[in-house]
Formats: structure tokens, C-alpha cells, sequence
């Protein structure tokens, strides 16, 4: 037998030595040590067969000890990650061939550490180049040694999870023969195998994966065979399938719902709380389905309390909450206890006339607990209760009640605290059938404000903050005033989740009674000041949050000088503290755009340095950001991760506390903007690729252009085409910004707007034409549309038929204001130019004009030529006929107000 024409790679001896002696440094607990090994682990890798020496250990050197070997395993999946590309091809040959010989190790530890390094080449792209992987490890399947088998089903597992996507799209079709082989495996004699079938399946249900959607059935058979499985990995598996299958084939699980239903309730109480969370999911994706109420219809009365059973802690959250630690609020917070918070840009909108700006609900609160922020089965089950009750409405009372008044005053804390929740659960959707029981169930819960156990006044602030609306209506002396003053000493509270439920459910109350705080401001001013001195970092970050609000709702009445000189101190105390890097600025700025725009001129003192900081902080992000752009064009480009990018949050939370201090300041601000390069940090700001700094730019041009226009001026030539290019309703909140923005500059300009007309006006009627158009962009751009009409009549005029029907529809529910007032004003103008133009949507402009509550004369005199302008022109008897269409209503109203 001729020499092996390529002998198989062999480490040497040294080589190894040095490696296994990194590998058991880097177990080392000591900082130093651990920087030393990757300064080592750098050095090394500019040997191309260190990777030879890593997969080696992992696969081949089964006299060192598995952990060692895994993490060897482990340090080969990071290159992998990095800098796959660059190893030679002989290495990723050797590296593939060892992980596929070594897929059934007799350890679990190295069969998870392969699996995990496959998937990981896998996502490199490397399916395509790796033939021989999926049927390698589909054969491995069929292995008699269980080793081999659960490895590779490790394996497949994996890859599946990670990419499942692309083994849908890959042209020779894996899963036509993958997916009917996992489904054999579903009744396999080992539970981990059966687990990893299903988890396999799992991953294409969502999708709707062709090759998942035609053995549908018979993986729905296969799981209905595995509900009584005694394994709760598999029962786990099973559930999720089951919640997922609800959302995409709920036609497939109709003829056997009733013991699917069955089942579920059975698992929402299973022993093992993974399986019982996996299982209380259904009821949510349920919910979701139209069909929710004619299903569950006939098990609800035994749901609910199943439900009502999960929300109560388990003794395992009470240790991880220390729910035995009473006081705590001298303790200083763990950094990592902190969650990275996001700030929401500036968005321009429209009071309505029902009372409420656009906007989306609060979150549900069912996340709160902090240490256990993962979602678990209290959080589930109440969710689940909550969606359920705004399916079921009051028709669960008969239910609830019952249960209601045996928990709620419960002997044992954790009961009642669960009895609280569950009030605080059905707020929304049983809020009509609770009413005549909140005169008594308020106070109550007020008193237990006050009650011994943390736990217990931490859920009261929730659930009494999901009833302030209905608390606000009522006599304040009965309801609001003891609320308020219960609250504000939770606020004050020893313990720290106290503190916390305290400040938001404030937060919320401050939302529903805006102004009805005024007669409170001084005691509610006092009461978070102190709290500035009390908190510790976390809760801080929220009483921001809660002043931010208060100053919100109470708007221009927070301008007392007690006031600003009570709240002012303490905030640029912080402020001066804070550097320009820290992340605590993004809470506080928010907090003071608030307070600038309430205060108005009660902020001047204030303003010049912190106009000059936020400006700083813009210019600062976007050199950083040249820097880092320049940068990363003129790094080694082996390692191109060295320079980081900027933090662009900076920059958008400055350029929204200018845009405060524009709006609260007015034309105070004059001299600020004369002596800052601001416009220029604009013109870059309005060019940015990322969309939240562009939103905010044009917020920040809007308020600019309101406050002191002079300074604008200058730069509209350069500032419209870009304003023009974002009027993409791709991007929802920049283009509402653009628009508005437009239509600002547009009242200011006058008739010197003429040639940016062509510019605008057609992707603003194809924005307003739209289907699906979100209402307050709808309404910016009629707003707009409606100026640029009143400033250049001539020329928007010919497009009113484009647009007038909807341009009345979008503006029929806003409250009277300045710039509804100029639309209108626009529109009339408009129809003196080109009547013809709303001749066929007529009834939409007389319901529109029907919308003022009250014009300004001259503008009910335009209304009023217009309406008898038309009804002349048709003669008596045709406008009969025409107003005989009009709801009863809109007829009345007409013909009060005008005559007509």
C-alpha cells in the first residue's frame, strides 16, 4: 500500500501544551488573568492552524476534562463568528470533517458544543458550500447508538433555530425530506429525541412552511399522541406548537377544539411552572382569533378561575423578590438591575375632539417586576385574564365576583395581592359592569395602600392606577384627594418596588386629571422635590418620568414663582452633575423639554446653559459620527470593530429638548439661536440615515420656524428639497414631522413659497390619497395642504378635486385650533380659485365647516359665501333635494349657524 498521499493534520506537542494551559487559565476568576488570555488568544490567531489545534481538543483529546474541551469548542465558534472567511480551506475542510465524525461523543457537554459550532458555520453561509451536512446528519438519525442520534438531533435542532429561513429557500429543498423524517421520530422510546423532533417541527410553523403545511394533519395527529407525555421538555414542545398553530392553522384545530381547550387548561396547571407558562400562552394567541368567544364560550366559567389560581406568586418569585425585605431604600441599586431605556422621539399631533391625543396605550404593567423581568406564569395568566376580559366583557362577572370578594380580603397577603391584580387585570374590559362596585371597592384598595407587606401596596398603586379614569370623574374631595394623597406617600415609601409603582401609577393619574391637579401642585411638588434626595438610581430615572407628566398635564400653571423655584434647583443640580456621556442624561433631558415648555418664560433663567449643552451635545455626536464613518475607511482593515460609532440617542434627545425650549420659550430664544451655529447642525441633523434624528430635526425646524422665523429664513433654499425628499409615508413619523414642518415655514413664507409648490404638493396628495394612512398623519397633511393653499392659491387650487373629500374627512374630528383655523382658510381660497373643484364632494365640506364649534367671524363669513354661493347657484329647489341627503344632524346645524 502506496504513502496516504496527504498525511491527516497531527498538533505538535508544544503547541498543544500552550493551549491547554491558556484553556485552564481562562477558568480563572481574577480580571487580570482573563485579560492576559485574550491578549493571548489575539497573538494566537495569527497562526493559521490555531483552529487545528481548538476543533482538536474539542473532538480528539478525550484525556483532558469536558469543560475544558467545550470551551476549546467554544473559543473555535468565536473565530468562527469573527473571521471565518480568512481560514485557509484545508482548516475549514478539517474542521467540518471533525465536528460530522464527532456528532455522537459520548459526552452531552461536547455533542451540545459541536451542535453549537455547526450552526454557527452553518450561518455563515456555508450550507450552500456543506453538502454533505444535512444528509450526514439525517443518516446519523437513523444511528443505533443513542449518542449518535441525539447529537445529531442537537445539531439539526439548532440549525433549524437559526436558520430556518434559509433551508425554506435553499433550491434542492432539505425540508421535503427533513420534515417527514423528524415527524417519525415524534414516538421515539427516548423523550430528549422526541423533544428535539418536535422543536424541530416547531421552528416552521410561523412561517407557514410549504413543506410543514402538507403533512399538517398528520403533525397535529402526532402531537394530540404526545399530550400525555410524562417528559416535560416534550410537554412543553407540545404546547408551543399548539399556541402557534392557533395563530396560523386554526382551521386545521376547530373539529377537535373542545379537547384541545380541555387539555390546555389541564397543562396551564401543570406541576412544572415551564410547561404551565408554555400552556397559559394559548389563551392569548386565542384571544387574538375572531372565533375566541363561540370556543371558549362554554368553558370560561372554569378558565377563569384556573387563571385567577396562576396569579398568585409561587414561593420562588417571593425569595427572588425578597419579598420578605421590607425596606430597602437605602440600599444602593446593582447597575445591571437597570433596563437600557429608549427615548421616544418627538412626534407632532392633533388634539381630538373626543378629548384624547392619538396615541397608543401604556404598556399593561404585567412586566413590572424587575428582577423577574422574564416573563413568567403570574404575568401570563394576568394578561391572559386581561385580553379575555375585553373579549368577554361583563359576561365573566358572575364569575369574577365570587372569586373577587373571597380573595380581596383574604387573611393571607398573597392571596389578597393576587385578588388586587386580578381587579387591576379586568379593568379595561369589565370597567362598565365594575362601575357599581367602585364606591366601595376604592376605598379599599386606598386603604391598602397602607398595608404592611411591600408586595401588597406595590400591586394596589397598579390596579388603582388602571381606575383613575373613572376616580377623576367623580367628587375629587371622595376619590382623587385621597387617592392623591395616599400616592404621593407611596412615593415616599421605605421600599424601592413601593417607590417605583407609586411614581408610575402618579404618572398615570397626572394623564387622566391634567389640569384638576392644579389646586395640589404645591403639596405634589413637595412631595417628589423630597423624593429627588430619597432615590436611589433606578427609581430617579422614573420620578423624571413623573415630573415630565405632571408638567404635561398642568401645563403653563406649573409657572408660579414658588413652583419653579421648588422644582427647578434640584433638576439642574443633576443636570450639572451628569456628564455628557452618561445615559441619565436621555431621562432628565426628556424631563426638562416637559418643564421648558410648561414654564415658558418661567424657564428663561435657565435656558442659556442648557440651550448651549444641548447644542454641544449635537455637535459632538455628529463629529463623532464623521470621525467614526473616517475612521473605519482609514482602520487596519483587520480590525475594523475598533472604532464604535456614536451613540445617536444624544443627538436625538438634544435636538427634542431644543424643540421644548423653541415652544416654551417663543421668541426668547431669539439670541440663543443668533449666537449658535444650530441651522448648520440642522441642515447635517435633517440629512441623517437614521430616521429617528431626522423625525426630530424637523420637529425642531418646526418650532424654530414658529419662534423666531429670521433666523430660518436664510436657509429655506437648501432646507425645502430635503423636506420634500422625506415625505415618504414609509417612515411614518418623519414624514408627519416633514409635513408639518412644511406647513409651518409655509404661513410664514407667504406668497414667497410659490416655487417650492411643484416640490411638495403631489406626494402630500398622494399621502392624503393613501389607503391605511395613520390618522395623525393624515391630519398634518391636510393641515398643510391646506396652507400652502392659503399662501399660493393659484397653485394648489387645480388639484382640489385630487383631495378635498378626504382633506375634509381627515379634519372633521379636531378641535378648533390655530392651525385647523388656517387649513380652512386655505381650502376656502382654494374653492374662490376653482369651485368646480368641490362641486362633486360638496356634502363632505359642509360636514366639515359643520365641525367648527367656533369659527372666528371672518372665517364664518368665508363658510357662510361659500354655502350660499352654491345653494344660489343650483336654485332653491335642487339644494331641497341635496340637503334632503344630509344626516339630520348636519341639516340642523347648518341651518342654525348659517342659514342655509
Amino acid at each position: 500500500m502506496g504513502l496516504q498521499s496527504k498525511m491527516a493534520w497531527q498538533p505538535e506537542e508544544n503547541g498543544l501544551q500552550q493551549i491547554l494551559q491558556l484553556l485552564k487559565e481562562s477558568q480563572s476568576p481574577d480580571n487580570a488573568t482573563q485579560r492576559n488570555v485574550q491578549q493571548k488568544l489575539e497573538e494566537l490567531n495569527k497562526y493559521p492552524d490555531f483552529n487545528n489545534y481548538l476543533i482538536f481538543v474539542l473532538t480528539k483529546l478525550k484525556t483532558e476534562d469536558d469543560p475544558t474541551r467545550s470551551l476549546s469548542g467554544l473559543i473555535l465558534k468565536n473565530n468562527v463568528r469573527a473571521h471565518f472567511e480568512k481560514f485557509p480551506s484545508e482548516v475549514t475542510t478539517f474542521i467540518k470533517q471533525e465536528c460530522l465524525n464527532n456528532i455522537g461523543d459520548p459526552s452531552p457537554l461536547i455533542r451540545a458544543t459541536i451542535g453549537i459550532l455547526v450552526t454557527t458555520i452553518v450561518a455563515k453561509g456555508e450550507l450552500r458550500n456543506w453538502q454533505e451536512l444535512l444528509p450526514s446528519l439525517c443518516n446519523s438519525l437513523d444511528s443505533d447508538d443513542y449518542n449518535v442520534c441525539e447529537g445529531a438531533f442537537g445539531a439539526l435542532q439548532k440549525i433549524c433555530e437559526d436558520n430556518a429561513e434559509d433551508l425554506d429557500n435553499d433550491s434542492t429543498r432539505p425540508l421535503n425530506i427533513l420534515i417527514p423524517k423528524f415527524l417519525q421520530f415524534f414516538k421515539h422510546n427516548s423523550p430528549k429525541i422526541r423533544s428535539h423532533a418536535i422543536a424541530c417541527v416547531n421552528q416552521f410553523i410561523i412561517s407557514r412552511t410549504q413543506a410543514l403545511m402538507v403533512h399538517i394533519d398528520s403533525f397535529i395527529e402526532n402531537l394530540f399522541f404526545l399530550a400525555a407525555d410524562e417528559d416535560t421538555d416534550v410537554r412543553k414542545n407540545v404546547c408551543r406548537a399548539l399556541v402557534m398553530l392557533v395563530e396560523v392553522r386554526m382551521d386545521r384545530l376547530i373539529p377537535q377544539i373542545n379537547n384541545i381547550v380541555e387539555y390546555m387548561m389541564c397543562r396551564t396547571q401543570d406541576d412544572d411552572d415551564s410547561v404551565a407558562l408554555e400552556a397559559c400562552e394559548f389563551w392569548l394567541s386565542l384571544a387574538e382569533q375572531p372565533i375566541c368567544k363561540e370556543v371558549l364560550g362554554s368553558h370560561i366559567d372554569r378558565l377563569i378561575p384556573v387563571l385567577v389560581k396562576g396569579m398568585k406568586y409561587s414561593e420562588i418569585d417571593i425569595i427572588l423578590l425578597k419579598g420578605d425585605v421590607e425596606e430597602d431604600d437605602m440600599v444602593p441599586d446593582k447597575e445591571s438591575d437597570i433596563k437600557p431605556r429608549f427615548h421616544k422621539s418627538k412626534s407632532h399631533t392633533q388634539k381630538h375632539t373626543d378629548g384624547d391625543a392619538d396615541g397608543e396605550l401604556s404598556d399593561d404593567g404585567y412586566d413590572d417586576d424587575d428582577s423577574l423581568s422574564d416573563w413568567n406564569l403570574r404575568k401570563c395568566s394576568a394578561a391572559a385574564l386581561d385580553v379575555l376580559a375585553n373579549v368577554f366583557r361583563d359576561d365573566i362577572l358572575p364569575v369574577l365576583l365570587p372569586i373577587l370578594k373571597e380573595t380581596l380580603f383574604h387573611n393571607s397577603w398573597e392571596i389578597k395581592e393576587s385578588g388586587i391584580l386580578v381587579l387591576g387585570a379586568i379593568a379595561e374590559g369589565c370597567m362598565t359592569g365594575m362601575i357599581p362596585h367602585l364606591p366601595e371597592l376604592i376605598p379599599y384598595l386606598i386603604s391598602c395602600l397602607g398595608d404592611k407587606k411591600a408586595l401588597v401596596r406595590s400591586i394596589t398603586c397598579w390596579t388603582l392606577s388602571r381606575y383613575a379614569h373613572w376616580v377623576v370623574g367623580q367628587p375629587h374631595e371622595q376619590y382623587l384627594k385621597p387617592l392623591m394623597e395616599e400616592l404621593l406617600k407611596r412615593v415616599l415609601d421605605a421600599n424601592k418596588r413601593v417607590q417605583e409603582a407609586a411614581c408610575s401609577a402618579f404618572a398615570t393619574l397626572e394623564e387622566e386629571a391634567c389640569t384638576e391637579l392644579v389646586p395640589y401642585l404645591g403639596f405634589i411638588l413637595e412631595t417628589l422635590v423630597f423624593a429627588f434626595n430619597k432615590y436611589q438610581h433606578k427609581n430617579l430615572l422614573i420620578l423624571y418620568d413623573a415630573i415630565g407628566t405632571l408638567a404635561d398635564s398642568v401645563g403653563h400653571h406649573l409657572n408660579k414663582p414658588e413652583y419653579v423655584n421648588m422644582l427647578m434647583p434640584p433638576l439642574i443640580e443633576k443636570w450639572n452633575v451628569l456628564k455628557d456621556e452618561d445615559k441619565d442624561l436621555f431621562p432628565l433631558l426628556e424631563c426638562l423639554s416637559s418643564v421648558a415648555t410648561a414654564l415658558q418664560s418661567g424657564f428663561l433663567p435657565y435656558c442659556e446653559p442648557v440651550y448651549r449643552r444641548c447644542v454641544s451635545l449635537v455637535e459632538q455626536t455628529l463629529n463623532q459620527n464623521f470621525r467614526h464613518s473616517y475612521g473605519v475607511l482609514q482602520a487596519n482593515q483587520t480590525q475594523p470593530d475598533q472604532v464604535d460609532p456614536p451613540d445617536k440617542d444624544f443627538m436625538i434627545v438634544a435636538l427634542d429638548l431644543l424643540s421644548g425650549l423653541a415652544e416654551g420659550l417663543e421668541h426668547h430664544i431669539d439670541s440663543l439661536v443668533a449666537n449658535s451655529n444650530i441651522l448648520k447642525l440642522l441642515y447635517q441633523c435633517m440629512q441623517d440615515p437614521m430616521p429617528e434624528v431626522r423625525q426630530s430635526s424637523f420637529a425642531l425646524l418646526g418650532d424654530l420656524t414658529k419662534a423666531c422665523f429670521q433666523h430660518v429664513r436664510p436657509c429655506i433654499g437648501e432646507f425645502m428639497p430635503i423636506l420634500a425628499a422625506n415625505l415618504n409615508p414609509e417612515f411614518i413619523s418623519v414624514c408627519n414631522n416633514a409635513t408639518w414642518s412644511i406647513g409651518e415655514i409655509s404661513v410664514k413664507m407667504g406668497n414667497d413659497m410659490q416655487p417650492y409648490i411643484t416640490m411638495v404638493i403631489s406626494p402630500l396628495v398622494d399621502i392624503i390619497n393613501r389607503p391605511n394612512t395613520p390618522k395623525t398623519l393624515l391630519e398634518n397633511t391636510a393641515i398643510t395642504i391646506g396652507r400652502l393653499g392659503l399662501v399660493c392659491p393659484p397653485e394648489v387650487a387645480p388639484m382640489l378635486q385630487q383631495f378635498i373629500r378626504q382633506w375634509c374627512s381627515s379634519l372633521r374630528n379636531i378641535r378648533d385650533n390655530e392651525e385647523k383655523d388656517s387649513a380652512f382658510r386655505g381650502v376656502c381660497q382654494m374653492i374662490n380659485v376653482n369651485p368646480g373643484g368641490v362641486i362633486q364632494d360638496f356634502i363632505f365640506f359642509c360636514d366639515a365647516v359643520a365641525s367648527w364649534s367656533q369659527p372666528k367671524a371672518d372665517l364664518k363669513e368665508m363658510f357662510y359665501k361659500i354655502l350660499h354661493g352654491f345653494k344660489n347657484q343650483v336654485g332653491e329647489e335642487n339644494w331641497t333635494k341635496f340637503s334632503d341627503q344630509f344626516p339630520q344632524p348636519l341639516r340642523e346645524r347648518l341651518a342654525v349657524q348659517y342659514g342655509v
